[in-house]
């Protein structure tokens, strides 16, 4: 099983950036993305469910967009407006726990399977 993020890179301040993860070995009913900025600890982005549900972090929210072709088992992370405080390194996550609520979605532990990360630098 692997989760192989890319899509990152070098973008301006305002601009908008699509990252994309690409799962193999087997389905996923649960993706989620989670960033971390240097010296910072792993802050959760978003999550989409196999059933069209989003959860995104409400100090996000309005400024990035996470859909899925699950024919693909691949998840996108579009963000939009971008700002210095968006640089990190991204991370995608997948579950294959059923029970992921808006109550836990948060949280790093009920993802089983990670991805390398990539890189995302928002420059001025």
């Amino acid at each position: 099983v692997q989760l192989q993020a890319s899509g990152g890179g070098l973008v301006q301040t305002g601009g908008s950036l699509r990252l994309s993860c690409a799962a193999s070995g087997r389905t996923f009913s649960t993706y989620a993305w989670f960033r971390q900025a240097p010296g910072e600890d792993r802050e959760f982005v978003g999550t989409s469910k196999l059933n069209g549900v989003t959860y995104y972090a409400d100090s996000l929210k309005g400024r990035l967009t996470i859909s899925r072709d699950n024919a693909k088992n691949t998840v996108y992370l579009q963000m939009y407006s971008l700002k210095s405080e968006d640089t990190a390194v991204y991370y995608c996550a997948a579950a294959v726990w059923s029970r992921i609520s808006d109550g836990n979605a948060h949280l790093s532990g009920v993802y089983a399977y990670w991805g390398q990360g990539t890189q995302v630098t928002v420059s001025s």
